[in-house]
C-alpha cells in the first residue's frame, strides 16, 4: 500500500526533523514518515534510521490511524501511561517503611533495632500476608535502597535529652541572671571594681567530678625510640579504686578550690562548704552555682545549714543543663589535658596530683 502524507503534515514533520529542539526519539520518527512518503519500502527506510522493519510500518500505521485533532507532535509521541511500570508500588513502600520504623521486640524479636538482612527476612516472611506479593522477593539492596531514599535509618540510634524540669526557663534565667550581675562587676579591662557598701557576695560555680579511676601499670611504659616513635604500654592494668573531686571556682577572682575524695556523698559536701566557710570573711554571703543532685539538699546538709544562716546561697541549674555552669568547662579542660592516659601507683598518688594545673 502506498503512503502518502498531506502537505501541512509534510511541512509539520521537516520543521521536527530538522529543529535541533526536537527530542531525538521523535525526530527519528519524524523522519521515518518522510523517508516512507518518498516510495520507499520499509527494509530501506528501517535501514537508513537504524531500526527494525516492524518500527518503520508501526509508525506509518500509527499515522493513517490518527485522530482529526492530532498534531504530528501528538502522534509521535509516547502516550501516557506507557513504558514500564514500577515495579513495587508507593502503598508497598509504604508499607515497608513502617515496618522499619517499628521496632523488632514489637514484632516478636529479641532485637531493639533492625539490621538490614533481618528486616529483609521479615518483610519476605510477611510481605503476602499484607497483600505485597512483590516485596516477599524484595533484596537487602531493594529495602535499602526504599529506606535510604526516604531517609530512614533504623539501624542508627541518636541520642536526645527530654526536657523533663517544668521550671527549667526559670531555672536557666536565674543562672544566666547571677552571670549579668557577675559581668557588671568588672571594668572594661576585666579588673574586678570595689564592692558597694553593704554584704559582699562571693560567686562560685561548683560540681563534681565522681569515679575518677586510678589505675596501675603492670610493666613499665617504653619511651618513643627511633624504631617507634610512640609511647608502648602494656594492655594489662591493675584498678587501684576510684576518687571523687568536688571543686569550685571563684568566678571573681578565678580560684579553683579542690576538694579530692574516697567517697561522694552528703559528708564530702558538707566538708567541701565548710572549707568555703573558713576561706571567706565572716558576714559574706557565699553564692554557688550547682545542679540537682540530691546530696546538695540532703537531710545532713540542711541541718549543716542551719548552723549558719545567711552564709550560703544556692542557685541550681535546670536538669539535664549542667552544661550552664561554667565549671563543667574546668572539668573538661583537666580531664583531657591532666587525667588523660594517667597511670598512678596509688590513689595517694591521684590526690598528689592535685587534679588541678
Amino acid at each position: 500500500m502506498k503512503f502518502t502524507l498531506q502537505p501541512e503534515d509534510k511541512v509539520e514533520l521537516e520543521k521536527l526533523a530538522k529543529s535541533g529542539m526536537t527530542p531525538v526519539i521523535i525526530s527519528q520518527r519524524a523522519k521515518i514518515l518522510l523517508k516512507k512518503a518518498e516510495n520507499k519500502s520499509s527494509t530501506v527506510v528501517a535501514g537508513e534510521i537504524g531500526v527494525n522493519r516492524h518500527t518503520v510500518e508501526l509508525w506509518c500505521q500509527k499515522y493513517r490511524d490518527r485522530g482529526k485533532d492530532q498534531t504530528m507532535l501528538d502522534i509521535l509521541s509516547v502516550s501516557e501511561g506507557r513504558g514500564r511500570k514500577e515495579e513495587i508500588t508507593g502503598e508497598a513502600k509504604t508499607w515497608l517503611i513502617s515496618i522499619a520504623c517499628m521496632k523488632p521486640k514489637d514484632l516478636g524479636y529479641a532485637a531493639e533495632t533492625w539490621t538490614t538482612r533481618s528486616l529483609t527476612k521479615h518483610i519476605n516472611k510477611a510481605a503476602k500476608e499484607a497483600g505485597f506479593d512483590r516485596l516477599s522477593t524484595i533484596t537487602e539492596s531493594g529495602v535499602y535502597r526504599i529506606l535510604d531514599k526516604a531517609n530512614i535509618k533504623p539501624f542508627r540510634i541518636q541520642y536526645y535529652c527530654e526536657k523533663r524540669d517544668p521550671d527549667f526557663d526559670d531555672k536557666m534565667h536565674n543562672v544566666l541572671l547571677v552571670y549579668k550581675q557577675l559581668s557588671l562587676q568588672f571594668d572594661e579591662d576585666g579588673r574586678l571594681l570595689p564592692f558597694d557598701d553593704g554584704a559582699v557576695t562571693h560567686i562560685l560555680s561548683y560540681d563534681e567530678k565522681p569515679g575518677i579511676q586510678a589505675i596501675a601499670n603492670r610493666s613499665d611504659d617504653l619511651m618513643p625510640v627511633k624504631t617507634s616513635g610512640v609511647i608502648k604500654r602494656d594492655y594489662e592494668y591493675k584498678r587501684l579504686g576510684t576518687v571523687s573531686l568536688l571543686a569550685g571556682i571563684d568566678l571573681q577572682t578565678g580560684d579553683a578550690i579542690p576538694l579530692v575524695s574516697d567517697t561522694h556523698n552528703s559528708n564530702d559536701y558538707i566538708v567541701f562548704l565548710k572549707m568555703l566557710d573558713e576561706k571567706y570573711p565572716k558576714g559574706d554571703k557565699i553564692r554557688l552555682i550547682l545542679d540537682n543532685l540530691r546530696v546538695h539538699s540532703s537531710q545532713k546538709v540542711m541541718e549543716y545549714l542551719e548552723t549558719c544562716p545567711d552564709r550560703f546561697e544556692f542557685v541550681f541549674t535546670p536538669k539535664h543543663a549542667s552544661w550552664l555552669n561554667l565549671v563543667e568547662g574546668f572539668f573538661s579542660k583537666m580531664t583531657k589535658q591532666v587525667l588523660h592516659g594517667i597511670r598512678v601507683d596509688s590513689n595517694e598518688d591521684v590526690k598528689v596530683q592535685k587534679l588541678i594545673s
